[in-house]
């Protein structure tokens, strides 16, 4: 091993990691041209598109005798496929069900269709587990169960199934809003205590209403537009029970 070390061509290596770097740049600005968009989420025009781009920076990094321009045009090319087909998606009904498919409605008014499980390539285990995964385990409590084009299993329950809501209780609902991360390990946020009308000495005023003298025993401080303020500490004392193991 020592020996392989040392007869390792060092000014390959270096190719490889210019390479590597090249690569790596190029796939940022390809994703950052397709957008944001969860694994999850992806159609499977766009699971083959980032497949194949995926093995085309793996070629172009490790494969010193392929040209790396070549490599770089074949990504460019089928991350600008992958827009301009996002693009007239957005713009045509029939491109959009050809690329991107359509939702296939599984359980309706109560009752499997046994045709869409068979075409969407589903058995009745794998309609128990997509429905178990949302905390359906009585398939009685669903009225529909639609799989959408992702893979993911969208469930309307029943009428009284239903999760009681605030209306429902005919009670009054605070607005709600996105909290601001006044504090994060120990630094306080000036510009999100700004964007909530705050400033550090109401915080620091706060904190001390609350026992915390030192910010910088403070994992996470959270700031709601009702004024609650939520705070996490440093907990590196409490020890990991592995309870899921």
């Amino acid at each position: 091993m020592l020996n392989d070390i040392i007869t390792t061509n060092w000014a390959e290596v270096g190719h490889v990691l210019l390479r590597g770097f090249l690569s790596l740049v190029v796939l940022f600005l390809v994703t950052k041209l397709l957008g944001k968009k969860q694994v999850s989420q992806l159609s499977l025009f766009d699971y083959v598109i980032g497949i194949s781009i995926g093995n085309f920076a793996a070629e172009i990094t490790t494969n010193v005798e392929v040209q790396i321009l070549n490599g770089i045009f074949a990504v460019v090319l089928f991350g600008l496929v992958a827009y301009i087909v996002s693009v007239l998606t957005m713009k045509s009904i029939e491109l959009r069900r050809f690329f991107i498919g359509t939702p296939t409605i599984i359980i309706q008014n109560g009752k499997i269709i046994e045709s869409n499980l068979k075409k969407v390539k589903f058995d009745i285990n794998d309609l128990l587990e997509q429905c178990r995964n949302k905390d359906y385990f009585n398939l009685e409590e669903i009225e529909y169960a639609v799989l959408e084009v992702n893979g993911e299993l969208s469930i309307l329950p029943k009428g009284e199934y239903k999760p009681v809501t605030i209306k429902d209780m005919n009670l009054k609902a605070q607005k709600q809003s996105l909290c601001a991360n006044v504090i994060i390990d120990g630094n306080v946020m000036k510009n999100n205590l700004k964007s909530m009308k705050k400033d550090e000495k109401w915080l620091e005023k706060e904190l001390k209403i609350r026992g915390y003298i030192d910010k910088n025993n403070i994992l996470l401080a959270t700031l709601d537009n009702n004024e609650k303020l939520v705070v996490y500490e440093h907990n590196k004392d409490i020890k990991d029970l592995n309870i899921l193991e």
